[in-house]
């Protein structure tokens, strides 16, 4: 089709994600006859304020590199500085900051830790010095009694919030409704329709016409606000939950879970891989701690961070590696927080839709235009020759005034019709409605357009763990010492006890409560309680039940390196002090990838001894039963460093004994194999993408209905493959084990590039990062998600399970649809109003639909159309239906057929009212003129009523189907045809209507409802 190719080529280069700043300044270039700009472009990125961000950014950047000057020149002279025993300091304790109890300004907080300023940390005392002046202890943290204690904290040193940008009221919506030119340009029209109307006629008969428009002016305008606001609410609800995020924090000695806004200086935050730094602070105990400070400075080189360089800025992401840090500087104080403020200004991306539908309304603005010089042209043309012919073409009375006037604001109207601003605006509408209702089903959508996008998604790449299953983790088999038992009932664990050599036990409670991303903890209940990954928390589960003690396992020997876990990796290691001297390397991750690095392994006896083939071919047998059954499978190993080791070394990779293996259940989620078949039904492929063993996955794939016909494969052969082979192979791919996540960014890519699929993934690590990036829809775990992955998707799954993603998917399309269906109803509106009003206008001379008759049609097809249409919710029958998929049109064929079709029937019955009306009606006398327009008004307002009903569904016959579970439809419905009734009824002298008879009413009504049958005639055309 031409618009749709005119579409793609001036509208169709913005993207979901990632669309350049050109591409989205050259399309709005592109957009003719803006009515009202703050209103159109409300909800599109502020390119300024951007600019602004990034030239922050880069003023951060340069601040950075000045800042390493200073610290290595820092570094130099702290012996000098330090020598320099007594130098005073012009630093002084302003009295407030004294009167509360503290020692230390929020300013010098601030200016220490964003300017990376060694000196003035070691005047304070290092540290140690700084937490004393804040009254925190770096081991227990902040000691509150009451919430004055805190009340007086936030007075001094404020609170972990950003300067957010006012809510605007309701007034500066009605303000910004009023910007509209063509509004402007009527209300001027009324004005001078009041004073030549009053001066000729007075008051208040004069003033009828003139006061007709302007209530309709009011009317659209107010209208139109309230539903701007109501949005405008429901976005400021969703970027309150998007900013929710909690962190573990100790505070009165126990540690907890606690939103980042109730953060204070002084308080001890434990920061792990993925975490976001919430606020500035100082390093106190941690290991291989890399920073991407990014988000602050645009610089991509990680920092280090440690006891050397303590600075931890607000914003940063930690990239490796764990600590605890101690929080000197929150909310506006913070570099970030001044970052953020011109952030938030600079607002989301423009969605796909938003910019083809402003094309769209660019069209028909052009097409109005013309429409509307056109047909005021001829009406004054008749206006002329009827005063040529009478031959008082030189004298002008105030009737011809105001009727040569009320062409004039006829024509404007017309534009006012024909213009659709409503399409891009009715866009934000649907996605707001839907992002509100997607909260409730527990998903959170970061940015608009993956809303609309996720209802052309072909593709879903799974995560395993915590998506399809439950993520809640148990260990219910083990193989310590070539002994395998199940573990699941508590008296399992003593008897593996009693079985298991002293040696063996210890060791293996060794490596489980010191080889751990968790922690087991007291909390403020006084109870024990675990925190850490599900993982984690299965192995401290398992290591208590074996009669361990966490405490007294940590405190035995120090932690001198720790290699966190990672999905590159999928192990983790420690090295320890032990009490009598000498390091002890303890090492836990995938089996085999563990078990290939060792060449002992403990026997029945619990004696070290070479791990040969028949050893090796026992454990490897173990694992594959263990990943049969669905099980997780881990293996525990150690290594005895004879040779000393230094904490700068990293830990050996081979020479290690096996302890043994378990095997952790973690059962499927009830419900996934039905969405699974969902999925299916719909066109959508789903694949799981692990980094668990391959038989696990499998097992666990055929249990959810993924894995049928296609195939299972490993990340190192896929890596392996050629691109001809990658070409061959992908489209058979059901499952991916053992896969990094290079190994899934390549899927992505090649889904998305080679076979044009609308893909969407899943991740929960840091690592996953970049998939969620290059992916078209990047769905991030609430749960296990860190906030880096969350960072880089564009919907939060909140409750981390697999249906709650098919919701999504069914809430996309639901969006798609439903602006497909406003989309229909107003161009046949726009079509109709301007066919009537032109081609009546070029044979008749007059217009039959006044400038306020038509105000009221416009809001029927703008506002409260959108109203209706864009709010329904989704149903089944959605995910019965193939995806769009990236190259379908948006305006479809079914669609130019139910509107041309309709427009065709509209036409026929209002020029049939136009020519034969006054004889069908049996009219007479001066006011048949005014009857019969009346009756033209009222039979095309129902023509819209009804065709709004029949455009609820674009292909099936049936449109009443869940009517009544859309309350907003039928309100807006019900209210349409009340305030019909008033307007024809009783606001005749403002809207030139005259009151109708019953029999009149009847055929107006007949004449709308039978386009529903010719619509659902129009639905059997095959296209």
């Amino acid at each position: 089709m031409v618009v749709e190719k005119y579409l793609n080529e001036n509208f169709g280069e913005v993207k979901a994600k990632h669309s350049s700043e050109e591409v989205l300044q050259k399309w709005r270039n592109l957009c003719f006859l803006v009515k009202n700009p703050k209103r159109r472009f409300r909800f599109t990125a502020n390119l300024s304020k951007r600019h602004e961000a990034a030239a922050m950014r880069n003023t951060n950047r340069t601040n950075q590199e000045k800042l390493r000057i200073a610290v290595l020149v820092s570094k130099a002279a702290v012996q000098f500085t330090l020598g320099a025993a007594g130098q005073p300091s012009d630093y002084k304790v302003p009295e407030e900051v004294k009167a509360a109890g503290f020692q230390i300004c929020g300013d010098e907080l601030g200016s220490l830790v964003e300017h990376h300023d060694l000196k003035k940390l070691n005047f304070h005392g290092g540290v140690v010095g700084i937490a004393e002046k804040l009254s925190t202890s770096t081991n227990n943290g902040l000691t509150t009694d009451s919430d004055s204690d805190l009340n007086h904290r936030q007075e001094i040193y404020g609170i972990n919030k950003f300067t957010e940008s006012e809510g605007r009221s309701f007034l500066v919506f009605v303000w910004e409704a009023l910007q509209d030119m063509t509004l402007m340009i009527l209300g001027v029209c009324a004005f001078v329709s009041l004073i030549v109307g009053i001066t000729m006629e007075g008051w208040p008969k004069g003033a009828h016409d003139g006061l007709g428009i302007v209530s309709s002016i009011l009317l659209v305008v107010f209208v139109t606000a309230t539903s701007d606001y109501r949005q405008s609410l429901q976005f400021k609800d969703l970027d309150k939950e998007k900013q929710k995020i909690a962190i573990q924090v100790t505070r009165n000695g126990y540690r907890q879970k606690m939103s980042i806004y109730d953060l204070l200086p002084g308080d001890i935050v434990h920061l792990a891989i993925g975490d976001q730094v919430p606020a500035d602070g100082l390093f106190i105990s941690g290991f291989s701690v890399l920073i991407d400070e990014s988000s602050l400075t645009g610089e991509s080189e990680p920092v280090m961070v440690s006891a050397e360089n303590p600075f931890l800025l607000s914003g940063t992401k930690v990239q490796d590696g764990s600590c605890k840090m101690m929080v000197t500087t929150v909310g506006m104080r913070t570099q970030w927080g001044k970052l953020m403020a011109t952030l938030s200004e600079g607002g989301d991306d423009e969605t796909p839709l938003q910019v083809k539908l402003n094309g769209v309304a660019t069209i028909i603005g052009k097409i109005g235009l013309f429409f509307a010089v056109v047909t005021f042209a001829v009406l004054v043309q008749g206006l002329l020759n009827r005063k040529w012919q009478e031959g008082s073409h030189w004298r002008w009375s105030g009737d011809e005034a105001l009727e040569m006037l009320e062409y004039f604001a006829v024509a404007v109207t017309i534009v006012v019709v024909a213009v659709p601003e409503g399409l891009p605006l009715a866009v934000t509408l649907s996605l707001a409605f839907a992002m509100k209702k997607m909260m409730n089903d527990k998903a959170l959508v970061r940015h608009l357009a993956a809303c609309e996008t996720m209802g052309s998604a072909t593709s879903i790449c799974s995560d395993k763990t915590g998506t399809l299953t439950t993520n809640h983790m148990t260990v219910v088999k083990s193989c310590i010492c070539f002994n395998v038992k199940e573990v699941s009932k508590p008296n399992d664990a003593s008897s593996l006890c009693f079985d298991l050599p002293d040696s063996a036990l210890k060791l293996l409670l060794q490596s489980i409560f010191n080889n751990t991303g968790g922690e087991v903890v007291v909390n403020k209940d006084g109870k024990s309680e675990i925190l850490g990954t599900p993982t984690d928390t299965a192995l401290l589960e398992f290591g208590l039940s074996l009669g361990g003690d966490f405490q007294s396992e940590r405190q035995a020997s120090k932690l001198v390196k720790v290699e966190p876990f990672n999905s590159v990796k999928k192990k983790m290691g420690v090295v320890l002090a032990l009490p009598g001297g000498g390091f002890r390397a303890h090492c836990k991750g995938a089996s085999e990838i563990i078990l290939a690095t060792c060449d002992k392994v403990i026997n029945v006896n619990g004696e070290i001894v070479p791990l040969d083939i028949s050893s090796i071919n026992l454990l490897t047998d173990t694992i594959n039963q263990f990943a049969s059954e669905a099980l997780r499978t881990l293996c525990l190993a150690y290594m005895e460093l004879e040779n000393g080791f230094s904490s700068d070394k990293p830990i050996p990779v081979s020479g290690y004994t096996c302890i043994g293996i378990v095997g952790i259940k973690d059962p499927v989620r009830p419900g996934v194999k039905e969405s699974v078949a969902v999925c299916r039904s719909a066109g959508i492929t789903v694949r799981m993408v692990t980094g668990d063993n391959i038989n696990t996955a499998k097992a666990i794939a055929r249990e959810c209905g993924i894995l049928t016909d296609g195939i299972a494969i490993e990340g190192p052969d896929f890596r392996e493959k050629s691109q001809e082979e990658l070409l061959e192979l992908i489209p058979k791919i059901q499952v991916m084990a053992r896969s990094s996540p290079l190994d899934k960014h390549t899927l992505v890519k090649h889904l998305r590039t080679s076979f044009g699929e609308v893909v969407a993934v899943t991740g929960d690590g840091t690592n996953d990062a970049p998939a969620l990036h290059e992916a078209d829809i990047g769905l991030a775990m609430g749960i296990a998600g860190t906030e880096v992955a969350k960072e880089s998707a564009d919907v939060i799954i909140l409750d981390d399970n697999f249906s709650t993603i098919v919701t999504v998917a069914k809430w996309g399309r639901s969006v798609y649809v439903n602006i497909q269906k406003f989309v229909q109803f107003q161009l046949t509106v726009n079509v109709v109003a301007l066919i009537v009003n032109f081609s009546s206008a070029c044979l008749t001379g007059t217009a039959p639909l006044t400038a306020v008759q038509l105000l009221w049609v416009n809001m029927i097809m703008d506002t409260l159309g959108a109203l209706a249409l864009a709010t329904e919710p989704p149903n089944n029958d959605l995910m019965k239906r193939s995806p769009v998929g990236r190259k379908g049109n948006f305006i479809s064929n079914v669609m130019w057929r139910n509107i041309l079709g309709q427009s065709v029937y509209q036409f026929l019955v209002i020029w049939l009212l136009q020519t034969k009306g006054e004889a069908i009606f049996l009219l007479e006398g001066p006011d048949s003129d005014l009857i019969l327009n009346t009756l033209i008004f009222n039979t095309f307002v129902f023509c819209q009523v009804f065709n709004e009903i029949s455009s609820r569904e674009m292909e099936e016959i049936n449109v009443f189907k869940g009517i009544l579970n859309n309350y907003v439809f039928v309100v807006v419905i019900g209210c349409t045809a009340l305030f019909q009734i008033i307007i024809v009824e009783f606001l005749g002298t403002f809207a030139n209507t005259s009151p109708l008879t019953l029999p009149q009413w009847f055929l107006s009504i007949v004449f709308g409802f039978l386009g529903m049958p010719v619509a659902a005639a129009l639905k059997m055309i095959p296209v």
